[in-house]
């Protein structure tokens, strides 16, 4: 198989316009479908970092070790700034976020030693509310893959924060049992990721696996999903996916059950 991306098989609706894809790039399981966990449209080109020499010249770089990077090529879904860059990024202890959605809560606990700049980002785009009154626009039911993918304001799959960052990759995932190459890694239930449209071009998107999924390790896992958000993730799953005139019976789509995040809620633990 070709490490490229292949294309993501979005319904018509999903597609994004002018953006390139923000997905589970190369998506195991589907290796002659798709092959890949996305952000955005049809195809889940990877703008090359920086782009054309004018847009690296026009894009600022914060300063810390996350090199937060604007995307003037791909501009916010949603005006945000980029986030605190600090020269010592906490990279010790986790954080609590709840994702409050009309189908029930989701509680994410955010690992900031697996991944201190995705979890830096998260928490700065919950604090500007980038994340409040958007949908989950992808949900997947291949049998190797099986994940909510939410986090574009858009709701097309193409949206970002306009800003992108390199991946913190996961080094310790065990072999994907389904995959007899060896290749795919097991992102198991329950884990929280980021999704991309290529190597380092994480923003705003991301992926919550709700079964035992075979992927290549290209996305960053940056936390787990708690009990009751599991509950959660399960009702929407057996809601399935929301048919099309293309596509009767999807396996990779909308949701049936729409999932809107009402609102993302960071939860302070004080300590004496």
């Amino acid at each position: 198989m070709s490490s490229e991306p292949r294309p993501h098989p979005v319904p018509p609706s999903l597609a994004a316009r002018r953006r390139p894809a923000r997905t589970l790039s190369r998506l195991a399981g589907v290796a002659l479908v798709a092959g890949a966990l996305v952000t955005g449209g049809g195809t889940a080109a990877a703008a090359a970092p920086g782009g054309s020499p004018a847009d690296a010249s026009a894009a600022r770089v914060t300063p810390g070790p996350c090199a937060y990077t604007q995307t003037p090529e791909d501009p916010a879904a949603r005006p945000v700034p980029l986030p605190p860059d600090p020269r010592r990024t906490p990279d010790r202890g986790t954080v609590r976020v709840t994702l409050r959605t009309n189908q029930g809560p989701i509680g994410l606990t955010l690992d900031r030693e697996a991944a201190p700049c995705t979890v830096q980002s998260f928490l700065h785009l919950v604090r500007h509310r980038f994340y409040d009154r958007t949908s989950c626009h992808r949900l997947t039911a291949y049998p190797t893959l099986r994940v909510l993918q939410c986090g574009d304001p858009s709701g097309t799959g193409s949206g970002g924060p306009g800003y992108r960052y390199a991946d913190e990759l996961p080094t310790d995932l065990p072999p994907a049992p389904t995959d007899p190459t060896g290749v795919r890694r097991l992102y198991a239930r329950g884990t929280l990721a980021m999704a991309n449209a290529g190597p380092d071009t994480n923003g705003s998107q991301f992926f919550l696996v709700q079964s035992d999924s075979a992927l290549r390790p290209n996305y960053t896992v940056f936390g787990t999903i708690d009990a009751a958000g599991l509950a959660t993730l399960d009702r929407i799953a057996a809601g399935g996916i929301a048919p099309t005139v293309e596509d009767p019976a999807p396996v990779d789509g909308a949701p049936a059950l729409p999932v809107d995040i009402r609102r993302a809620v960071r939860h302070h633990h004080h300590h004496r």
